[in-house]
């Protein structure tokens, strides 16, 4: 199939560099080094610009599905199954682009140039040489596959931790309908959150330079002459290296991986274990030689310096400073359970068994008697604190944020949006960056909106998952609020905050004691928004790499279906074959560990309720305040920027950031952010100061390459060494040494006697 979809026979640079200006791959036409913004100097270094569009080059051929559609079956399938696992090494986005690359040059030799012509159009087997823009809609189409993890966590969490065991109609409408709502925010933000050049996306940079790399234009951007390497001689160098050495880390020496040297000297100790632990501690020397654990929460080396200080600064100040002042003054009572842990407890120290204060035969409703006669629920100090306390500040931070230092510039791209005709205001719009493109109408998104509001209802109506058709409607509200802020963190940062809790507490409240009830809202007011900037950052892909808007829309609507479709056969098959799944005993660390984490806070906030949970007097009552501390906290910095309008690092102060950085703990824990910092700083700070022509020239290369080679690897060690059990041949120091620690078994500051308990 061609892309006759141009408005021009000529090629067109639509790069953002210099809005609607074009730009020539000579390098007498390019900004100089010295002329370049820092964003400009970002994008560069990330391949964006150093080729002309050519709207004639082929986008949908039957080459692009069939490779396209098979990797996204592949890729649901292997992330579906990765989502049971810690550390949870994923077919990633870079490795799916990357492997596109030798199946669609390999197309290009062996097909024939087959083809038929319909409409004055030839439709070719074989179209030419296998270009950048097919790449691009591979990774693209395969790329849905990665959004269907978050479904299967809570899929997982109904089917295993409450048993409810619904059919596959329910997890296929409700997939689809929590899908397709974020596709449809993603459409009608795309104005206001895509295409402003001040919202670089960095999460997409790497693939762009991976994209550069594989597929040249000419004379790459050189600089400095004694970086001489292509970067895609580079990136085959970096991904050998990391290929051939995450073997170690992975399974011939995992203690690189979990490289908490203090513990071994002490292995009994249960204060240093708490304290350089990386299982159950907070990581205080947090380093690690696994590329995994180090990108556990995505990769540094696209992550601004800014954003990655910000980072820094919260996980010193509430990880190693405020968590160990809580747990050791054994507040809430913290210190009889482990100071970092994804579960809940009982008043023994036991992770909570929920079977016994819910009805599941009466409806899955809690039973107040039950819970008072068994124990109440006890959290350890990094949930309460990370999960709970800081969520709730950053939810407030979230709009006091955005109205004190955001708003002008928010007003101003709104007046520029596509959205401001439909209020009569077009006098102001922004010219468009594909002006040889046809533009994606409106009321294509509004009839997915519409669609995934049928299913939802449907789903939530027909089967007993006790969320009515009202509650669909509110979540999905709940979710569109939230949608800008969220896009402008994360379309900046690369790091996503959460709302999850708030929408928790929402449906606590409303749907108190019922606990599917408050799964189902979650899912569609969080899980959904979560999958929206998902979608504008492939949007965003999409203008970097001149893909035509309408050709997008469908590639992205045929993946969202494959991988829904991919991703619930996989889900049913794993918890039908892999032993003991889910279980803390799961070989091979199938321990669902975020299915795990969902299923804890759906207890508290879904059976046991926020009235009940903050209730006069109860242990966890003071977390109210962080609200209060995230409102206020951003009025406060926003002072000081006025007061000291000099002062440049208050400018890169980013209180939300600060406040909900951390939401991958747990299961995360302090080794995994402060290695992933130590790293980003690195490359972003120092490399970029003292070697600025090879970061410019190979730092997003790198980052594809390790991400790349441990995917590849991880899968491949795992089906072929862990699957099945020739790695319990290999037995030696370097396999055991940390796991025969206090850290690996959790163990607390406080013991508890068998027989008694440290609370109601």
């Amino acid at each position: 199939m061609s892309t006759m979809e141009s408005k021009t026979p000529d090629a067109v640079e639509t790069g953002e560099i210099g809005q609607n200006r074009r730009s020539s791959i000579s390098e007498d036409k390019r900004p100089s080094e010295e002329s370049r913004t820092p964003t400009e100097e970002v994008l560069f270094a990330a391949g964006v610009g150093l080729r002309a569009d050519d709207p004639t080059l082929p986008c949908l051929t039957l080459r692009m599905w069939v490779i396209g559609i098979g990797f996204c079956l592949v890729g649901s399938g292997v992330n579906t199954l990765y989502t049971f696992r810690f550390p949870s090494v994923t077919l990633s986005q870079s490795a799916i682009q990357f492997l596109a690359y030798p199946v669609g040059k390999a197309w290009e030799l062996v097909v024939p140039d087959w083809g038929v012509t319909l409409l004055g159009v030839r439709h070719s087997l074989n179209p030419g040489p296998f270009n950048y823009k097919e790449n691009i809609l591979i990774y693209i189409l395969a790329n849905l596959s990665y959004l269907t993890r978050l479904s299967a966590d809570v899929l997982t969490e109904q089917r295993v931790f409450y048993g409810a065991d619904t059919n596959w109609g329910f997890e296929i409408t409700i997939t689809l309908a929590t899908i397709l709502f974020g596709f449809s925010l993603a459409g009608f933000g795309r104005s206001l959150v895509v295409e402003p050049q001040s919202l670089v996306w960095p999460g997409v940079l790497a693939n762009t330079a991976l994209n550069a790399a594989l597929h040249p234009a000419g004379k790459e951007d050189e600089t400095e002459a004694k970086w001489r390497s292509s970067r895609y001689k580079f990136f085959l160098i970096a991904f050998s290296a990391a290929f051939v050495w995450y073997w170690f880390p992975d399974f011939i020496f995992p203690a690189l991986s979990y490289f908490t040297w203090v513990c071994w000297a002490a292995p009994r100790n249960p204060v240093v274990n708490q304290l350089f632990g990386m299982k159950s501690g907070i990581g205080l020397l947090p380093f690690t030689f696994d590329w995994s654990q180090i990108s556990y929460i995505g990769s540094p080396l696209v992550v601004p310096t800014w954003a990655i200080l910000n980072t820094l600064a919260s996980v010193v100040f509430w990880i190693y400073i405020v968590t160990p002042a809580i747990y050791y003054t054994n507040t809430w009572l913290s210190a009889h359970l482990p100071i970092q842990s994804n579960s809940i407890f009982d008043n023994r120290g036991l992770a909570y068994n929920v079977s016994r204060v819910i009805n599941k035969k009466g409806g899955f409703v809690f039973e107040p008697e039950k819970y008072e006669e068994y124990s109440h629920i006890y959290l350890p100090v990094t949930y309460a604190l990370n999960s709970f306390g800081l969520c709730f500040a950053c939810i407030s931070s979230l709009f006091v944020w955005m109205f004190l230092e955001k708003r002008h510039e928010i007003a101003k791209v709104f007046r520029e949006s596509q959205l401001s005709t439909l209020f009569g205001r077009n006098k102001d719009a922004r010219p468009s960056l594909q002006p040889q493109y046809s533009n994606v109408p409106l009321w294509w998104y509004a009839v997915a909106l519409l669609v995934s509001m049928g299913l939802g209802i449907f789903a939530c109506e027909f089967y007993p998952v006790q969320l009515r058709w009202y509650g669909v409607i509110f979540a999905m509200f709940v979710s569109a609020v939230f949608y800008l802020p969220l896009s402008w963190v994360y379309a900046t940062t690369n790091m996503r905050v959460q709302i999850d809790i708030f929408c928790r507490i929402i449906a606590g409240y409303v749907w108190e004691g019922k606990v599917l009830a408050n799964i189902w809202f979650f899912d569609l007011g969080y899980i959904s928004g979560i999958k929206a900037l998902a979608f504008a950052q492939d949007l965003k892909l999409g203008i970097y790499c001149n893909i035509p808007p309408r050709h997008l829309f469908v590639v992205q609507v045929v993946g969202l279906i494959m991988g829904t479709m991919g991703q619930v056969a996989v889900l049913n098959w794993a918890l039908s074959h892999v032993p003991d799944i889910c279980s803390l005993t799961a070989n091979n660390g199938f321990t669902c560990p975020y299915s795990r984490t969902h299923f804890n806070t759906s207890m508290v906030w879904g059976a046991l309720g926020p009235r009940r949970f903050f209730a006069d007097g109860t242990l966890y009552r003071g977390l109210l305040w962080f609200f209060l501390v995230g409102a206020i906290l951003p009025i406060i910095v926003y002072a000081m920027k006025k007061a000291w309008p000099k002062q440049r690092w208050l400018e890169k102060v980013h209180v939300p950031l600060f406040l909900g950085g951390l939401n991958y703990i747990p299961p995360a824990s302090g080794t995994n952010y402060g290695s992933w910092v130590i790293v980003g700083l690195v490359f972003g700070l120092w490399i970029k100061r003292n070697s600025r022509g090879w970061w410019r020239r190979y730092n997003f290369v790198l980052s594809s390459a390790l991400d790349c080679a441990t995917a590849i690897a991880g899968i491949i060690i795992f089906f072929a060494i862990f699957y099945t059990g020739a790695s319990d041949k290999l037995s030696w120091w370097g396999t055991t040494v940390y796991q025969d620690t206090c850290d690996w078994d959790s163990c607390t500051y406080k013991t508890v006697q068998k027989g008694q308990t440290f609370g109601p």
